[in-house]
């Protein structure tokens, strides 16, 4: 099976490890984190859960979204999804313990950690993109929606994945500040970062892409 290939799941799971000490290293800033796992940290505030298992809660979550969307035709092999959820669950709570050590003094040193984890987890982008193979739940979800959406009201400018992903991280960053101000009474786990890792993060990926994404394809084939 070409999606499991074994050069494949190996720059998936480097992808992996990168993205994972990204998130680490935003959410050390103090800063807030990515949009994706806006949700995830917020629990981890408001919760005794780790942020690997909130990832793990919730990414399970959205495969579940995956397959009340798609019924019938939801395919057995996107379960794989499941162990490459689990296993990035784990490693961001490497990833953090691995980061214990990093601290601040000052606001610019914050903004410094936020930027260095924008393109560390541009790069993990990359290498997962260069992989082609499991989709992260995040990402399979934008896409089951915007299949659907495509297929139900037929092809329209506002139903491409890009669309759909930033209406998708929006909704995950409500969520962040909603299940914040429920349970904490305040807006916890979501600041200015976070706003920055969605203004960038793409960016990062379309510049760093022409450098990365040959050599990685090469050593894919």
């Amino acid at each position: 099976m070409a999606l499991l290939a074994p050069r494949r799941l190996f720059l998936l799971f480097v992808g992996l490890v990168i993205m994972a000490l990204g998130i680490a290293l935003s959410v050390r800033s103090d800063l807030g984190t990515t949009t994706i796992s806006s949700p995830p940290y917020v629990l981890s505030i408001i919760s005794p859960l780790s942020l690997g298992m909130a990832s793990i809660l919730v990414n399970s979550s959205l495969v579940l979204l995956q397959f009340l969307i798609l019924r019938r035709r939801f395919h057995p092999l996107q379960l794989l999804q499941i162990p490459v959820l689990l296993l990035f669950g784990v490693l961001n709570d490497i990833a953090l313990w691995a980061t214990s050590w990093v601290t601040y003094t000052a606001y610019w040193q914050q903004w410094a950690l936020v930027l260095l984890g924008i393109v560390v987890l541009a790069v993990g982008i990359i290498f997962q993109i260069a992989g082609k193979s499991i989709m992260l739940a995040g990402e399979a979800t934008v896409l089951t929606i915007a299949t659907e959406l495509a297929r139900v009201f037929g092809e329209r400018r506002l139903f491409v994945f890009g669309y759909v992903k930033i209406a998708f991280d929006i909704i995950l960053v409500l969520s962040a500040v909603a299940l914040g101000l429920a349970f904490a009474g305040q807006v916890v786990g979501v600041r200015e970062g976070t706003v920055a890792a969605a203004l960038l993060i793409g960016f990062f990926v379309k510049r760093l892409q022409p450098v990365l994404g040959p050599p990685l394809e090469r050593f894919r084939r």
